[in-house]
């Protein structure tokens, strides 16, 4: 029988073969595997690459080969028991001989739900489940979210100056941090499904909202712009910039028609999207994003935008660059907007990460979210 240390380890082993699939697998989640036969050797391991690949069990199962019989399988989120871009993994986990798998989590899409767990042991397979459990919801911490909330989880980005600033009193931003910390901004932007800024930050910088690191990266995510009034110019640079139909330009019912149709014949993408106040409703935003198979979503400012990200409670995790600047300034833009809140009332960030990039900061953290009984 495999001790509890081996079989920490097996997990471990499989949530670091899940990492190869970062930024490659939306609309799926990251899934690593690992066969072990009965005498502790590892004769299989596998991965989803991405979307519409085969999943991580058969990949761990196809190397494995006839050593399945009788092993242990370690994966790092329930099998899949329904038909989707490909085959369903537990009824050939059951028909390879597996006798005994080792999840971490269970996946909460409700095509999956525990029928997984339901099927695998149904044919008396043997399945033991919250092994390295904190590990596996951190690294798929996008996809649960977005299974559980039915909305792509929300990131808020930003880089701004030691005293929160976005700008300077001109309005100049570029550049406030170094190419360390921006090569790893893109990096943050190859692991999302949409990019969204308003319509200020379009009008001021003009910003492609592109990947770029030193290689094409295989995924574009949309570049998404919240325009009430429609006022994006034709020519900007985030719809040139890549697949024009990938530019979703989201306007208002009162946006004018002549505007929206010149928008469209540029080939960009118009959404049509109720508004609340005068602004986009960005629940129903997160809603329509979700409909079209996003997952992460990184919001990319203006302060107004993070201000009502936030104040609509929809943000769940921040990352926030800082430089070692100081430009001061009562008219400069802080990078959180809007009425501001009594200090009893602030939005609480917990399990935080500090990585040094160069000569800049990257601080990241959760969203403390209150409990519904409170």
């Amino acid at each position: 029988m495999i001790g509890a240390e081996a079989t920490e380890r097996f997990m471990r082993r499989a949530i670091e073969l899940a990492e190869r699939g970062r930024g490659l697998t939306s609309p799926n989640p990251m899934v690593g595997a690992v066969v072990v036969a009965p005498d502790g050797e590892v004769v299989g391991e596998g991965f989803h690459a991405k979307a519409g690949a085969p999943h991580a069990e058969v990949e761990a199962l196809r190397t494995a080969g006839a050593r399945a019989r009788g092993a242990t399988l370690y994966v790092t989120l329930e099998p899949c028991a329904h038909q989707g871009r490909t085959p369903p993994c537990a009824p050939l986990i059951v028909e390879a001989g597996v006798s005994r798998v080792v999840a971490a989590v269970g996946d909460p899409n409700p095509l999956v739900s525990g029928s997984g767990f339901a099927e695998l042991r149904g044919a008396g397979v043997e399945v033991v489940t919250g092994v390295a459990a904190a590990a596996a919801e951190r690294q798929n911490r996008v996809f649960l979210t977005a299974m559980r909330e039915r909305r792509p989880h929300v990131t808020l980005k930003a880089a701004m100056t030691l005293d929160g600033k976005l700008a300077d009193l001109h309005g100049a931003s570029r550049w406030i941090t170094g190419e360390v910390a921006r090569r790893h901004a893109h990096r943050l932007r190859s692991e999302a499904d949409a990019i969204v800024v308003g319509i200020g930050t379009v009008l001021r910088d003009d910003p492609e909202l592109t990947v770029r690191l030193g290689q094409p990266w295989p995924r574009e995510p949309l570049r998404v712009v919240l325009d009430t009034r429609a006022r994006t110019p034709r020519e900007a640079r985030f719809i040139l910039a890549g697949t024009p139909s990938c530019a979703l330009i989201v306007v208002g019912a009162d946006a004018p028609a002549e505007r929206t149709r010149e928008l469209a014949d540029s080939g960009a993408t118009i959404v049509r999207c109720r508004t609340r106040d005068g602004r986009v409703d960005l629940g129903a935003l997160l809603s329509e994003l979700f409909n079209r198979e996003v997952r992460a979503v990184l919001v990319e400012g203006g302060g107004e935008v993070h201000a009502a990200f936030l104040d609509a409670g929809l943000v769940d995790r921040v990352a926030v660059f800082v430089a070692p600047l100081l430009v001061g300034g009562r008219q400069a833009t802080s990078v959180v907007g809007g009425a501001g809140r009594e200090l009893k009332s602030a939005v609480r960030l917990g399990e935080f990460t500090v990585t040094m990039l160069g000569d800049d900061l990257l601080i990241e953290a959760e969203v403390i979210r209150e409990s519904r009984g409170a």
